[in-house]
C-alpha cells in the first residue's frame, strides 16, 4: 500500500519555493509537479503556506488529481471486525511507516531541489586583438572594443603589449557564461564592426571556472 505524507519541513521548503516561482520546473505545469503532488498526503494550511496551497491547488484542478490522498482507501467496503483482530501484528504497518518516510523525503528532496541555485558555467579567454599597423590609434581601438556589450559578456583588464616595428597589440581577458555567448559573435563584434582599427583576433588561452 502506498501512503503519501508531508512533514511541516516539506511544507516550509515548498512554501518558500512557491513564493518565487509558479511551478517545480519552467513555466508550465510538468510530470515534476504532478510527482511532487501525488508524494503530498493533502494541501496545506493556507494560512501558514499560502503560496505552497497556491500550487497545491492549481495543480489539483488543472491535472485533475484527487485533492487528498486516500480517498479510495476511505470508500472500501469496511472488513469484519473480526477480521481487524491480527494477534501477531501485520507486516503492512511497517511497510506504511516505510512508505510515509519515503515520502516525506521525497517531498523535501524535490523541495530542496528546486531550491538550489543552478550552477553557471563560465570561461575565461585571453583574446589578443592586433592593429593594422603602428599609426592605428590604439585609444579607439581600446574603447571599441571595451564598449561590445552582450549578455554574459564581462572585460576584465587589459594591456597594450609591444610586437615590433614600434606596433602594439591589445591584450585583453573577458569572463563569458557559456550558454548565452559564442566567442564567434565576440569576434565578429571585434573585428568586422572594428575594421577601421583592427586586423586581426586571437584566442590565446581559454579555461573554464
Amino acid at each position: 500500500m502506498s501512503v503519501s505524507f508531508a512533514a511541516p519541513l516539506a511544507w516550509t521548503l515548498l512554501n518558500s519555493l512557491f513564493e518565487a516561482r509558479s511551478y517545480v520546473a519552467g513555466y508550465e505545469a510538468t510530470d515534476k509537479d504532478v510527482e511532487l503532488f501525488k508524494a503530498l498526503s493533502e494541501g496545506p494550511n493556507e494560512a501558514a503556506y499560502p503560496h505552497a496551497a497556491r500550487w497545491y491547488k492549481h495543480i489539483s484542478a488543472v491535472k485533475g488529481l484527487e485533492a487528498k490522498a486516500g480517498a479510495a482507501a476511505a470508500a472500501a467496503p469496511a472488513e469484519d471486525d473480526d477480521e481487524d483482530v491480527d494477534l501477531f501484528g501485520s507486516d503492512d504497518e511497517v511497510d506504511e511507516e516505510a512508505e510515509k518516510l519515503k515520502a516525506q523525503r521525497l517531498a523535501e528532496y524535490h523541495a530542496k531541489k528546486a531550491l538550489k541555485p543552478k550552477v553557471i558555467a563560465k570561461t575565461t579567454v585571453t583574446l589578443d586583438i592586433k592593429p593594422w599597423d603602428d599609426e592605428t590609434d590604439m585609444d579607439l581601438l581600446v574603447n571599441h572594443v571595451r564598449g561590445i556589450e552582450m549578455d554574459g559578456l564581462v572585460w576584465g583588464g587589459g594591456k597594450l603589449v609591444a610586437v615590433g616595428y614600434g606596433i602594439k597589440k591589445y591584450q585583453v581577458n573577458i569572463v563569458i557564461e557559456d550558454d548565452k555567448v559564442n566567442m564567434d559573435d565576440v569576434e565578429n563584434a571585434v573585428v568586422e564592426d572594428g575594421a577601421e582599427y583592427i586586423q586581426s583576433m586571437d584566442i590565446v588561452a581559454m579555461q573554464k571556472i
